[in-house]
């Protein structure tokens, strides 16, 4: 039994009556929980109303009756109904300052919880409910002390989710610059910082000019320990400003880091199953990789910039005021640097786009070699991979070599030009010195020359920029063309969220994977009631495994209607379908961990007798017990140290510790041995019990229980009927369940002569 999600306008016409909720969910739910629980689990429920969801409580699973659940046991159940909701420590003067009519929840010290629905600011009280209690009841005024007596500041935000959110936005610099931005307060103390070290790291070349110009020609002692004073005190502000602004930018990164882990991370898992079914594992962990070049231009190179543009608006109008003519060399110097970088900026961002290609091309070699090492050692195909391996390398190393080779001729040619900004100027100074009617001191052409080399590093910088600048844009590119894929993100987040019964309708359902001409499925239509145990039978390619893909939401783009429960799917939220449907497949896969945390993966809120009775129901207890650390062994990578009849049974309980309505079984009995195999199947039985069961098997012998057994052929239903029906008056499903039991009549008895060969 499931959330269910209700229409939010119903909240209006309740409006703070709709935040108190009577008892009688919980004990509609059968839970026997301690008061101090029920007032947590009827605080939340209140909430959830409020904002037109309806929780289960048997969607909760408590460790024990008597502990109170956790926030982020609440807070999960809160999001898997479709919530906004955020676990936080506030204040009572922050409470006081919310300025919204939704209910809030205190989570009380002493495992209970209290209600903030309304405050008094004259009085500087809260207005408290008891979420046990009835609509009726008044709200309780409470003052700080009080509040703070038996609340520590344990604070559950919640909200709806809102629409298009900033997850859903483009992949792009754009994307990227509102990220950095929303730490403007640190962008603004970095701003300040640099604006101040820019002035302290002008102020000694003016002392220098100062030291030359006067100090030196009328011998000025005083001036000079001032000079160095001023120096001394400059330096050390300027190194104290430069650590903080280094740290700064370290906070900035970080955050900015985690950020993106996190936005990528959620985009990828978004993606339909069928991108990753077509898409090669290495090249995309490549092309991902790729942001990480992005922040570095972000958080260094681009944000340097910025700060050598202020340095050359401030030092540009000085240089001007003490020669125009020595100032406009140096400008022309920049100008043409940009020029000649501008002209290779193409064939760099072209070479670039192949070698980020070639490297994508390596690591995918080596990515399938290392997960499919195995096969590898299994048939000798180390040199064969090792070749594959040597070509991808060679390939990447030359383009090394041309990108190499083309981004040193602009290297090449500008530095005449670096050069003379950087002491060039000081010659062309010394010329007008000896030439002009107001030659210019000794110490105003150092100060000169030490002030251009501070703009011409600068000015350079923002001419080589570009160069930067295509490759972060090549990097987005890259990162782009995966993240800026059409996602199951609104699907995963908006819909219904029904109570499962179990019963499944196909309705004229056709589908046709991408790039084929026959359709998988062609009109499709069946109905089985809730509780049903379906099998699938067909020859390889007849649509088995579709419909259950289907039935997954693996592939919506299909015509027709498949309804759950009267409910079309394309309208059921699908984290909430998928969380609700168990599914085992043919080869399934364990995670690195424990073997208690690969069965309750998808509920780790359970316990371990939930593991427990699951392996039990699974057929897996009794080799768990035989192993060393029994449910704490651990499981490597790729699992060596389990058969595939165990992986499988693990498998099974995985799927139906989460207690699903409909179990599905896509050949999860293939990779057993005839001993597990007669386990399992005769714990299905059991398994099947108040569940909706869809078994897609090859093995027709496995498939003799089933109340009901779909023969499929070419993507059409043949026939359903019980196994005996079919054997009468199927076609296709005789000849199959002849060709594997020849010595058993059809009925399933053994006959008395041996078998003669039959012909298909």
């Amino acid at each position: 039994m499931n959330d269910t999600q209700r229409d939010p306008g119903a909240n209006s016409a309740t409006g703070h009556g709709a935040a108190n909720l009577d008892m009688a969910a919980l004990m509609d739910a059968e839970i026997n929980v301690s008061p101090l629980v029920q007032a947590r689990l009827a605080a939340v429920m209140n909430v959830a109303r409020y904002h037109g969801v309806e929780l289960n409580p048997e969607n909760l699973r408590l460790q024990t009756d008597d502990a109170a659940p956790s926030p982020l046991v609440l807070l999960d159940w809160l999001k898997d109904a479709g919530l906004w909701a955020r676990g936080v420590p506030m204040t009572f003067r922050q409470l006081m300052r919310i300025d919204d009519a939704a209910p809030i929840v205190l989570l009380l010290d002493d495992g209970g919880a209290a209600l903030v629905t309304g405050r008094d600011p004259e009085n500087q009280v809260l207005l408290l409910r008891d979420p046990r209690g009835r609509a009726s009841d008044p709200a309780m005024p409470v003052d700080e002390l009080r509040l703070k007596q038996v609340w520590s500041g344990a604070t559950l935000l919640v909200r709806t989710a809102r629409e298009g959110n900033d997850e859903e936005q483009a992949f792009n610099f754009t994307m990227l610059g509102r990220l950095v931005w929303s730490d403007r307060a640190l962008l603004r103390d970095i701003g300040i910082a640099s604006i101040t070290i820019t002035i302290l790291s002008i102020i000694p070349i003016f002392m220098v000019m100062r030291v030359i110009g006067t100090v030196i020609q009328y011998h000025s002692w005083n001036t000079l320990a001032l000079v160095t004073v001023l120096i001394i005190l400059s330096t050390g502000f300027e190194m104290i400003l430069t650590f903080g602004r280094k740290l700064l930018e370290v906070m900035i990164a970080t955050k900015l880091d985690a950020r993106l882990n996190l936005r990528i991370f959620d985009r990828l898992v978004s993606l339909p199953i069928e991108f990753f079914e077509r898409e090669q594992a290495g090249v995309l962990t490549y092309k991902v990789q790729q942001i990480y070049q992005v922040r570095e231009f972000l958080t260094g190179r681009l944000m340097n910039t910025f700060i050598d543009v202020f340095m050359v608006v401030l030092l540009l109008p000085i240089l001007f005021y003490m020669s125009a003519p020595m100032a406009w060399t140096v400008l022309i110097a920049a100008s043409l640097i940009a020029v000649i970088i501008g002209i290779f900026l193409r064939p760099l961002g072209i070479m670039t786009g192949k070698l980020i290609a070639a490297e994508s091309a390596k690591g995918s070699v080596l990515v399938e070699t290392i997960y499919g090492i195995r096969t590898v050692k299994a048939l000798a195909l180390e040199p064969a991979r090792a070749a594959d391996w040597d070509r991808k390398v060679a390939t990447s190393a030359n383009l090394g070599m041309e990108m190499g080779q083309l981004a040193n001729w602009p290297a090449t040619l500008v530095m005449p030009l670096q050069r003379y900004s950087q002491y060039g100027v000081m010659i062309f100074g010394a010329y007008i010195a000896m030439n002009s009617n107001n030659p210019l001191d000794i110490g105003a052409l150092t100060g000169y020359m030490l002030l251009g080399s501070r703009v011409a590093g600068p000015l350079v910088s923002l001419a080589t920029v570009m160069q930067d600048v295509q490759k972060a844009q090549a990097a987005i590119w890259q990162v782009g063309s995966i993240l800026n894929r059409p996602n199951e993100k609104r699907a995963l987040t908006h819909g219904l969220r029904p109570r499962f019964e179990g019963a499944v309708e196909f309705d004229d359902v056709t589908f046709s994977y991408e790039g084929s001409k026959t359709p998988a499925l062609d009109k499709m239509s069946f109905k089985i009631p809730a509780g049903t145990m379906l099998g699938l039978v067909g020859r390889s390619g007849s649509g088995k495994s579709t419909v259950t893909r289907l039935l997954q939401g693996i592939n919506r783009d299909y015509s027709g209607a498949i309804k759950i429960d009267g409910t079309d799917m394309r309208e059921i939220n699908l984290r909430h379908l998928r969380k609700s449907f168990g599914m085992v497949l043919q080869d399934n896969f364990l995670f690195r961990g424990s073997v208690k945390d690969n069965i309750i993966a998808g509920r780790p809120g359970l316990s371990f007798e939930d593991a427990v009775q699951a392996a039990r129901l699974a057929g897996a207890e009794e080799f768990i017990e035989r192993m060393p650390q029994g449910y704490d062994t651990f499981i490597q990578e790729g699992s060596p140290n389990l058969s595939g009849g165990q992986k499988q049974r693990l498998a099974i309980a995985r799927a139906v510790i989460s207690d699903p309505k409909v179990l599905i079984l896509d050949e999860a009995t293939s990779a057993l041995d005839p001993e597990s195999e007669a386990l399992v199947n005769a714990n299905l039985l059991r398994i099947a019990q108040g569940r909706t069961m869809v078994i897609v098997s090859h093995r027709l012998s496995s498939l003799i229980d089933c109340d009901l057994i779909m023969v499929l052929d070419r993507g059409r239903t043949m026939d359903i009927g019980t196994h005996h029906e079919l054997v009468e008056r199927c076609a296709i499903y005789r000849h199959l369940w002849l060709q594997q039991n020849r010595h058993l009549d059809p009925q399933g008895k053994t006959h008395a002569a041996a078998p003669k060969p039959t012909l298909a």
